[in-house]
C-alpha cells in the first residue's frame, strides 16, 4: 500500500512542505528509513539525526528552526502524527476463519459466523461471541462469557465465568481475567475465604498487556472503563473501578476497592492501597506508593506519595545527606571545642 505526501498530511492533520503527490510506502524509526519511507522526530535534539535519516519525507515539529529543504508535514504533535500513519500502514485489517474444528465448543453458545476462533481454544457453555472477533490457540472462556465486536484475545488468555469484554478490547498473551479476588477473614489460626461471586467488566476501545491479572468482585464489579490502556503484568484486584481513558504502566497493583478517575496516568511499579480515590488527570511518579486519596489533578511522587514538587527538593537533599551529616558533625565537633 501507498499514500500520497498529500493524503497523510490531511490524515494527520499537518502543513504540507513538499511534493502532494510523493508517494509514501511505509514509516520507520530515522537511522533505518529508506527511499519511500517517512519518518519523524518528535523534538530539535534530533536535527542531526534527520538531516543524516535517508528518509524521503519526514514528520517533524511545526518549528523547526533548522534551514530544511527535504519533503516534510509539520504538525503539532509529531508523536502523535507518528502513531496516526503508523496504524495507516500497520493496520491488520479482520479475516473471518471462521470456528477450527480443534476448537472446542461448549453448548448452548451464540457465536457470529464473521469469527475466527483457532484450534486449542476453548469456550465454554453460554458464551455469546460477537462479529470479527479473533480468539487465538489456548484461550479459555468460562461459562456465559460476553466479548464485543471486533475483540482480539491473543494466545492463553483466561477469562473466568460471567465476565463480559466489550467492542474492540485488546487482551494480550496470558491476560486472566476474573480470577478470585484475595479476601479471607481471620478465624483464630485459620483464614476463612471470602467468595467472590461478581463479575469483570472490560468496556470499549481498552487494551491489557501480557500477564495482566483483573480480579472478580467479591459482590457487584470490577470495570474497566472504555479507552483505558494497560500495559504488562499489571495487577487490578477486587472491586476496583478504573475510569475512562487512563494508562496504567507496567508492575502497577491496586488493592480492592479502590476508585481511579478518567484520564489517570499510574507510572510503571506504582501501589496504589485499598479503598481509596484518585481524581481524574492525576498522574503518579514511578515507584510510588498512593497510601491516600488524591484530588483531581494531583501530580504526586515518593513513599508515601505526596506532591511531586516537593518530591523532587526531598530527592535532592536526600543526595547530600551524606555531605551534610559530615558538616554537621564538623559543626558539632566545633562547638564542643
Amino acid at each position: 500500500m501507498t499514500k500520497t505526501l498529500g493524503q497523510l498530511a490531511e490524515l494527520i492533520g499537518g502543513r504540507l512542505e513538499g511534493p502532494a503527490d510523493l508517494e509514501i510506502s511505509g514509516i520507520q524509526s530515522l537511522d533505518a528509513a529508506g527511499e519511500g519511507e517517512i519518518s519523524f522526530a518528535v523534538n530539535l535534539k534530533l536535527v542531526d539525526s534527520v538531516r543524516q535519516s535517508h528518509a524521503s519525507a519526514f514528520i517533524l515539529p511545526e518549528i523547526w528552526v533548522e534551514n530544511f529543504d527535504r519533503p516534510s508535514i509539520r504538525v503539532k504533535d509529531p508523536y502523535l502524527g507518528y502513531a496516526l500513519v503508523s496504524q495507516l500502514f500497520h493496520n491488520r485489517p479482520f479475516v473471518s476463519r471462521g470456528v477450527s474444528p480443534g476448537a472446542t465448543i461448549g453448548q448452548g453458545c451464540t457465536i457470529s459466523s464473521l469469527v475466527s476462533i483457532m484450534a486449542g481454544a476453548v469456550i465454554g457453555d453460554g458464551c455469546t461471541i460477537d462479529d470479527e472477533v479473533t480468539i487465538h490457540p489456548g484461550v479459555v472462556l468460562g461459562e456465559n462469557v460476553r466479548i464485543g465486536r471486533g475483540s482480539t484475545l491473543y494466545p492463553n488468555v483466561v477469562i473466568y465465568h460471567d465476565c463480559t469484554i466489550g467492542r474492540n478490547v485488546t487482551l494480550h498473551a496470558g491476560v486472566v481475567i476474573g480470577a478470585d479476588g484475595f479476601g479471607y477473614a481471620r478465624n483464630g489460626m485459620r483464614h476463612e475465604k471470602i467468595p467472590h461471586v461478581g463479575t469483570v467488566v472490560i468496556e470499549d476501545d481498552v487494551e491489557i498487556g501480557a500477564n495482566s491479572t483483573i480480579d472478580r468482585a467479591a459482590l457487584g464489579e470490577t470495570r474497566i472503563m472504555q479507552g483505558t490502556k494497560i500495559d504488562n503484568l499489571v495487577m487490578i484486584a477486587h472491586n476496583v473501578q478504573v475510569g475512562k481513558s487512563s494508562i496504567i504502566v507496567s508492575q502497577v497493583g491496586i488493592s480492592g476497592s479502590s476508585k481511579i478517575g478518567n484520564g489517570v496516568v499510574l507510572a510503571g511499579q506504582v501501589g496504589v492501597v485499598g479503598h481509596i480515590e484518585i481524581g481524574d488527570g492525576s498522574m503518579v511518579g514511578a515507584k510510588s506508593g498512593v497510601a491516600h486519596s488524591l484530588k483531581e489533578g494531583s501530580q504526586v511522587s515518593g513513599i508515601p506519595a505526596i506532591p511531586h514538587a516537593t518530591w523532587l527538593r526531598a530527592v535532592s537533599i536526600f543526595k547530600r545527606l551524606p555531605e551534610m551529616a559530615r558538616e554537621f558533625r564538623e559543626l558539632r565537633k566545633g562547638l564542643k571545642s
